[in-house]
C-alpha cells in the first residue's frame, strides 16, 4: 500500500520542531513535498535536513504549467487559502491515494469538499506508534515539545490522548 503523502509548511516546521523530520520517511509512504513549499521562506530548513530528507527518499514535485493554472483557480475561488495551499491541493489531487498532511483548518475544509483525505501530524505519530516505527520515547517527547509550544497550533487534549496511548 504506498501511498502519498502531501506536506504543507505548517507541518513540515511541526515535525521539525518535534525532531520527528528524520523518522517522517521511515513510514511505508512517498513523502511529497510540492516545490513552492520546499522553495518558500517559511522553511528555513538547512541545507544538511534538506539532504537527510532526500537521502530517505523525499521527492520534490515541480508542477507543470497546467497544474499551477489549477492552483491559480483554487486561489480565485478560495481567496483566503495561500498560493502555497492551492498547490498542495493540485498536488494532492494528481496523486492515487494522496494523503494531504496539514494543520491548516481553511485547507483542510477545501479539501476535504475536493474529497481529499487530510490528516494532521498527530496522524504521523500515531502511524509511528502503530507501525512500531520509532521509539515511544522519542514520539513522548515530540509530543511534549508541541504540547509546551505555543506556535504548534494542536489542542492539548489530542496531544494527551496520544501521550496516553503511550503509556
Amino acid at each position: 500500500m504506498a501511498r502519498v503523502i502531501i506536506n504543507d509548511a505548517s507541518c513540515l516546521i511541526d515535525l521539525r520542531k518535534g525532531r520527528l523530520l528524520h523518522v517522517l520517511c521511515r513510514l511505508p509512504v512517498e513523502v511529497i513535498v510540492p516545490l513552492p513549499i520546499r522553495e518558500s521562506e517559511l522553511l528555513d530548513f538547512t541545507p544538511q535536513e534538506w539532504a537527510m530528507l532526500d537521502g530517505d527518499g523525499l521527492i520534490t514535485y515541480d508542477l507543470p504549467p497546467d497544474e499551477v493554472g489549477e492552483a491559480f483557480a483554487i486561489k480565485r475561488a478560495h481567496g483566503r487559502l495561500s498560493a502555497n495551499d492551492c498547490f498542495c491541493i493540485v498536488t494532492a489531487n494528481h496523486f492515487d491515494e494522496a494523503i494531504l498532511l496539514t494543520g491548516d483548518r481553511l485547507l483542510t475544509r477545501v479539501a476535504r469538499d475536493r474529497e481529499l483525505q487530510v490528516h494532521g501530524i498527530l496522524w504521523v505519530t500515531e502511524q509511528l506508534r502503530l507501525l512500531e516505527l520509532c521509539d515511544h520515547d522519542f514520539l513522548h517527547t515530540a509530543l511534549t515539545l508541541w504540547r509546551n509550544d505555543k506556535s504548534v497550533f494542536v489542542p492539548n487534549r489530542f496531544i494527551d490522548a496520544q501521550l496516553n496511548n503511550l503509556k
